[in-house]
């Protein structure tokens, strides 16, 4: 972390086909390698695949998807006195979204048998159906939140 100064934050552009910067975040986190191309292919034909499956229009289905998965809460350790104590804080909206991208790839990535773009497919459908296991890993963090809900008193 910089001592002086907090570097600025870098503007992503929108995606070219679909005009959505939530896209190409998502593309980039996708990428393996720096093989853009194929992070960009498997993308595209994850929305097609979601279009001819939910017979809606595939970048609504992976908005609604990303909206349902964002966390509201999370915990961070804090310690006082000795004590390390999780401690139930707001996510801002940046992380939100980071946290929702990587929770949807984990998910998919964690299941196997069938290529990226229909293990994607399918969990972005789950997901925007509020099911699947990036939804359970939200509903997971906010029961750890609340959970832990006495010690929020330590939040500063």
């Amino acid at each position: 972390m910089p001592r002086r100064k907090r570097p600025e934050k870098r503007n992503i552009p929108p995606e070219c086909k679909y005009n959505s910067v939530l896209a190409h975040k998502f593309i980039n986190c996708l990428m393996n390698d720096g093989k853009k191309s194929i992070a960009q292919r498997i993308f595209y034909n994850t929305l097609d695949i979601i279009e001819k499956k939910a017979n809606k229009p595939g970048i609504d289905i992976f908005n609604q998807a990303l909206e349902n998965v964002k966390p509201m809460v999370e915990v961070k350790p804090r310690r006082v006195g000795g004590a390390t104590y999780q401690v139930p804080m707001e996510v801002r909206k940046g992380r939100q979204m980071s946290l929702a991208i990587r929770w949807i790839l984990d998910a998919a990535t964690s299941t196997s048998g069938k290529p990226m773009r229909e293990r994607l497919a399918d969990e972005l459908i789950a997901a925007s159906k509020r099911e699947g296991n990036a939804i359970k890993k939200k509903d997971d963090t906010h029961r750890m939140a609340e959970a832990n809900r006495v010690f929020a008193q330590f939040k500063w």
